[in-house]
């Protein structure tokens, strides 16, 4: 359970007794199962995880509890980054229904989302348009009453196991950005084509979808036309906090096992952790994990007293704790030596795992941008 001591001046009575909770699922339901060996066992895990973990926190999205989703993701990535990965998407791909869509497409979807009945896709990333969202290139053509999507996402989590996909896509490549419009385009809609898998370090569902004369009814629009980026930032500006959630739970769990290990192993006659090089090393991973929490936790903290935008509050909070968890683990797989690189070893797990945390939903350097855009205006 992470150690709600440090953060507590961000937190409300109710959060340790759902964490608490959630920990007992962890313990009983999660922590006895091995993680998934290859792809194709992580996809059907993932479909199994959906639907046992609770997703109160999503809702109402009126009044939305950020901290208590960061507190689930750091629980459940210091056990399974899958778990943890699932229960991420899920809101991914939700709250654009949730914020925009009309009442009926928010009757259809939302209800079997939050159910875990349904599972979500977010699909922007396209392989010429990741960081430069602007630049994508599929298309969504107005045709009666109703749009045809044609064009190819890459990198989507969930590929080819969602039941429906935010999809965003340009409508007017002249007004880059604000051309954009988001759908949500069930999988079983015609036109619409699983490509392919694509293979994560990591046991992650990610793969490349593709849109073939896609027709879809103006209904599941989200939002107006041109508005569909505007929503996807906003989308990611509510999670990307969490993402450094997670990142502490990753780094938490490194710590702790480095920990354990330099008590445990004695080398020239002395336990490890006495060694001043080694000390160092723990000292260095404890005061960088509080510090990313701290961060972390005032940025969800902020979106929940109700502010608008935490652009540079979870930017901050992404960039510090993501890179500082990649630091941590490495140095947990340094203290260990020869078992940090055993592939049954929770410290393995976790080095193939970190790494992308770095990348997805805006790069440690796309973080930095907006830092420096805030201390500039």
């Amino acid at each position: 359970m992470p150690d709600l001591r440090a953060v507590r001046a961000f937190l409300d009575d109710h959060h340790a007794e759902k964490v608490a909770k959630l920990q007992e699922w962890v313990k009983a339901e999660l922590s006895p199962r091995p993680d998934p060996p290859d792809d194709a066992a992580a996809r059907v895990r993932a479909r199994e995880l959906l639907g046992e973990m609770g997703w109160e926190c999503f809702h109402p999205i009126e009044k939305p509890d950020l901290r208590l989703c960061g507190l689930f993701r750091e629980t459940l990535a210091a056990e399974s980054t899958l778990a943890d990965e699932v229960f991420a998407l899920q809101a991914l791909g939700t709250i654009p229904v949730m914020l925009a869509g009309d009442q009926a497409v928010q009757d259809r979807w939302v209800p079997a989302a939050l159910k875990g009945e349904a599972m979500g896709a977010f699909a922007m990333t396209e392989r010429g348009a990741g960081s430069d969202v602007a630049a994508m290139a599929t298309r969504a053509v107005k045709d009666g009453n109703g749009y045809v999507l044609n064009g190819t996402k890459a990198f989507i989590s969930n590929a080819g196991i969602a039941d429906f996909y935010t999809v965003f896509a340009q409508g007017d490549p002249e007004k880059g950005g604000k051309g954009i419009t988001a759908f949500v385009v069930p999988a079983d809609t015609p036109g619409l084509r699983f490509v392919r898998a694509q293979v994560m370090s990591a046991p992650h569902p990610l793969g490349e979808i593709a849109f073939e004369d896609c027709r879809v009814p103006a209904a599941n629009r989200l939002g107006g036309d041109g508005q569909g980026l505007k929503l996807g930032l906003a989308t990611l500006d509510r999670v990307r906090g969490t993402v450094a959630a997670a990142a502490c739970g990753m780094a938490e769990r490194a710590l702790a096992e480095a920990l354990a290990w330099a008590k445990e192993r004695k080398q020239f006659g002395k336990p490890l952790h006495e060694h001043q090089l080694v000390a160092e090393k723990l000292a260095r991973m404890a005061t960088d994990l509080t510090a990313s929490r701290l961060l972390t936790y005032r940025a969800l903290w902020e979106k929940d007293r109700g502010a608008e935008r935490v652009s540079l509050e979870s930017g901050m909070a992404k960039a510090f704790a993501t890179e500082a968890a990649q630091r941590i683990v490495d140095d947990a797989v340094q203290i260990l030596g020869g078992r940090g690189v055993v592939d049954d070893h929770p410290v393995d797990r976790l080095y193939r795992a970190v790494r992308a945390l770095r990348i997805y939903e805006g790069t440690t350097e796309i973080q930095h941008l907006i830092i420096a855009g805030h201390l500039t205006a």
